[in-house]
């Protein structure tokens, strides 16, 4: 486990070529530390998935059924009709190694395996094997080979240990989008019932309570209750948020995590602060306790699974009678809307398209969805000066901004958040430019990896993310990484921990919550996070 290796001992990285003859003939060596635990047999049954059992990574026999290699073969053949991104994928890979030293996994733990290049080759070598006349005739001469119950557990531990992230397809010359295999290969795995437990319970909790975190309703209310109760302690201000009102005319809708784990809670409450500011400027929106959960587990099980867990949210807007939705800070609810809504679930025409009712812009990106980014949201606000805002109130933060995988690659968000921190903030660096934006470095855990039992895994991959931070804390005294995704808030505060020891972590709005000047608010002594602002320091000491 990571809290075991010192990071000095983690980052004496080998990057050299193993010494065997060839990659095919080297069995899968199945490390602890590096996989999730086994998906349990309930989850699988709630989510309908296949061959429900109890099974153990470790074990010898995964208890697959008879028919196995029968069943993932048809499934492959099946996407192969099905997919013809998936055929082109197949076929157009020159093995150029072009992504080969771009993806954080493969940087941070030498495995050639995690090289994009090779993990693909994973799942092509036995579709040169059963789909090609080459590969039929002349085996590995051909890159071919046998699909057998050693390779199918090297599927499972190499395509759960990629965060579907698409850095490495970045810098492909003919585009080939490795993450697409990923999620192929795991849909052929999940013929088997072979999951993770940290990506099947989220997935069945979602359609059991509406959030990956399996919270009830009165649950989610009574947090947003304490959130309303501690910034009023704050602010000196009662903040009275919609719930399950009908007739709204937006539905917000946001990561359970904001509402549930730390440092996520302060984001929340950003909005909470926001909305409250923006209701005399004519705002008229409601939170779902039902649809309680933005994030979309779904997406690293199957399309379809991705599908139904989607459609809550839609079916909760038609529930409601809203006119249209914004989402909250967070990357793979963002990924599936921007890049599958529309085949999912869509167009939603049952909508409105997105008209800002405090500035009156119209979200021309959202014409099919419905639905707009809180960030695209609040920048829009602060371009046309309707809000009021004491950014020295985070004059002891200098912040730097962790782009997101989903929200820059897979979306497009790219200067929205930066444009946000730069005016409620007085300290804004970034890090370098072949670490941020497009070519941002992943946090190492998305995709349904963070969990606790493969820590070692998430500090191998959050390294790159880490050394960039580690440059701007060093170069610039940066003390906070901002982000606007929940995995993110979830997983870079250990990742933090390990290699840059006193770095903060934060969602934008908890900054935007902070700066907001509220009607009738009392001086502010401290952040949301309970923390003297700036200048209050003594006055809390002599307290």
């Amino acid at each position: 486990m990571a809290e075991k290796i010192k990071p000095e001992e983690m980052a004496r990285i080998d990057h050299s070529p193993p010494l065997y003859k060839g990659w095919m003939d080297a069995p899968v060596q199945i490390k602890t530390g590096i996989f999730c635990y086994a998906g349990k047999p309930a989850n699988l049954q709630y989510l309908g998935l296949p061959n429900p059992r109890e099974w153990s990574v470790t074990d010898e026999d995964w208890k697959l059924p008879a028919n196995w290699k029968e069943i993932v073969l048809e499934g492959l053949r099946e996407r192969l009709d099905k997919f013809r991104s998936l055929k082109v994928f197949m076929d157009i890979c020159v093995r150029c190694g072009a992504c080969a030293d771009k993806c954080h996994f493969f940087i941070g733990g030498g495995d050639p395996r995690n090289m994009p290049v090779l993990r693909a080759e994973l799942l092509r070598s036995v579709y040169r094997k059963e789909f090609t006349a080459a590969g039929k005739i002349l085996g590995q001469f051909a890159g071919a080979r046998e699909l057998t119950v050693q390779v199918l557990k090297e599927w499972w531990y190499y395509f759960f240990q990629c965060t579907e992230c698409r850095r490495c397809s970045l810098f492909c010359p003919y585009g080939i989008d490795t993450a697409e295999i990923t999620i192929i290969a795991r849909e052929l795995l999940n013929l088997l019932g072979l999951n993770t437990d940290w990506i099947s319970a989220p997935a069945a909790n979602s359609f059991r309570t509406g959030n990956h975190l399996g919270i009830q309703p009165h649950a989610y209310k009574d947090m947003i209750d304490f959130f309303v109760d501690d910034i009023e302690e704050i602010t000196g201000v009662r903040l009275e948020p919609s719930l399950n009102r009908k007739g709204a005319e937006i539905l917000f809708i946001t990561p359970s995590g904001d509402v549930f784990a730390d440092p996520g809670t302060y984001t929340a409450m950003g909005y909470l602060i926001l909305f409250h500011y923006l209701q005399d400027l004519g705002l008229d929106i409601t939170w779902s306790t039902y649809a309680s959960e933005g994030g979309n587990f779904g997406y690293f099980t199957s399309h379809e699974t991705a599908k139904r867990l989607n459609a809550k949210m839609y079916a909760e807007a038609k529930r409601l009678g809203v006119k249209w939705i914004i989402g909250g800070e967070c990357g793979h609810m963002w990924r599936v809307i921007n890049q599958y809504m529309d085949t999912f679930n869509g167009p939603a025409d049952f909508l409105e398209d997105p008209v800002s009712p405090i500035t009156g812009t119209k979200f021309e990106n959202a014409k099919t969805t419905k639905m707009v980014h809180i960030a695209e949201f609040t920048a829009d606000l602060i371009r046309h000066k309707k809000l009021k805002l004491d950014p020295s109130r985070n004059d002891n933060l200098v912040v730097t901004y962790h782009d997101s995988c989903n929200t820059s690659r897979g979306m497009g968000i790219l200067e929205e958040p930066r444009y946000i921190i730069k005016n409620v903030c007085n300290n804004f660096y970034d890090m370098p430019e072949n670490t941020i934006r497009e070519q941002t470095f992943c946090c190492g855990s998305g995709s349904g990896l963070n969990a606790g039992e493969d820590m070692e895994l998430r500090m191998r991959g959050g390294l790159p993310r880490a050394n960039a931070v580690k440059h701007v804390k060093e170069k610039f005294g940066v003390n906070m990484l901002s982000c606007i995704c929940a995995i993110d808030r979830a997983a870079l505060p250990p990742l933090m921990d390990y290699w840059v020891p006193g770095m903060g972590v934060s969602g934008v709005h908890e900054l935007v919550g902070n700066a907001l000047i509220l009607e009738g608010e009392k001086e502010r002594e401290t952040n949301l996070r309970g923390d003297p602002l700036p200048g209050k320091e003594e006055e809390e000491e002599d307290v």
